[in-house]
C-alpha cells in the first residue's frame, strides 16, 4: 500500500490497563476507502486496541500515524477532528439530549453534496430516528440508540469510521438495517473498521480482516482467503 493510500499506520503498539499488558507489539493499517474486519474471541484485545488507536487509553506505546501525522501521544478529541469517528461499544448516545440534538451537536457540512452525510441524508437512512426527533436519548430503543450512534458518527463527515460490536444485542431486522448502512458507507468510499460477532458477515463485507489473539495478530489477510482457512477456525473457536 502507497504511502498517500494509507489513512492509518500503527507499528508496534503496546497498551495497558494498570499492571496488565493487553496489547503485546501489533502493527495495523487501514487505506483509504478500505474496509478491515478485526477479528478474535472475547478478551482478545480488540475494543482495547480500538481505544488505544483512537487515544482513549493512556498507558501506550508504539507509533501511530493518521493521514501522515503523528498521533501517538493524542487525546481523543485531537483524533477525531483528523476525520475519524468512532461508534462505540454500547452506543454512546447523550440521554438527556433530544434525537435532533445528538445529530447536530457535532455535525459539519457535507464536502460533497452528493455523497457526504447530511441531516436530510441521515433521517432519509434512518426513518425512525426521524419520528422521533424530540425524543431524549434516553426514550429510544437499543436499536434506535444505534441508529443514532451511527448517525451521528456519519454527520461528522469522517474519512474512517470504527464500529464496534455494532449489531450486538439488537434485533434481526434492526442488524440488517444496520448492515446495509455498513454498505452505504463502503460505497461512499469511506474506509471502515469492523468489530462484530458475526465474524461470516464481517469477512463478507470487508476487504482484509485481521485476527487478534491475547493482544498480538496472529493472522490477517484478504477477507475471501481467510473464509475458508483453517487457521481462522482455531482462533475464533468456532
Amino acid at each position: 500500500m502507497a504511502a498517500g493510500d494509507t489513512i492509518l499506520d500503527a507499528r508496534g503498539v503496546h497498551a495497558w490497563y494498570g499492571s496488565s499488558h493487553v496489547l503485546h507489539g501489533v502493527d495495523f493499517t487501514i487505506g483509504r476507502g478500505e474496509t478491515v474486519g478485526l477479528l478474535g474471541r472475547n478478551g482478545m484485545g480488540k475494543s482495547t486496541l480500538i481505544r488505544t488507536l483512537l487515544g482513549h487509553v493512556a498507558q501506550r506505546d508504539g507509533r501511530i500515524h493518521l493521514f501522515g501525522q503523528d498521533v501517538s501521544k493524542a487525546r481523543p478529541h485531537e483524533v477525531a477532528r483528523r476525520g475519524v469517528a468512532y461508534v462505540p461499544e454500547g452506543r454512546g448516545v447523550f440521554p438527556n439530549l433530544s434525537v435532533r440534538e445528538n445529530l447536530v451537536m457535532a455535525a459539519r457540512p457535507p464536502r460533497d453534496a452528493r455523497s457526504g452525510w447530511s441531516y436530510e441524508r441521515v433521517l432519509q437512512t434512518f426513518p425512525r430516528l426521524q419520528e422521533r426527533l424530540s425524543n431524549l436519548g434516553a426514550q429510544l430503543s437499543g436499536g434506535e440508540q444505534q441508529m443514532l450512534s451511527i448517525g451521528r458518527a456519519l454527520m461528522t463527515q469522517p474519512e474512517l469510521v470504527i464500529l464496534d460490536e455494532a449489531t450486538e444485542g439488537l434485533a434481526p431486522l434492526i442488524v440488517a438495517e444496520i448492515w446495509r448502512v455498513i454498505d452505504q458507507i463502503r460505497a461512499d468510499g469511506i474506509a471502515t473498521l469492523i468489530v462484530d460477532r458475526d465474524y461470516r458477515r464481517v469477512l463478507a463485507q470487508s476487504d482484509r480482516a485481521v485476527v487478534l489473539q491475547k493482544g498480538q495478530v496472529v493472522l490477517a489477510g484478504g477477507s475471501a482467503a481467510l473464509r475458508d482457512s483453517r487457521e481462522l477456525a482455531t482462533y475464533l473457536g468456532v
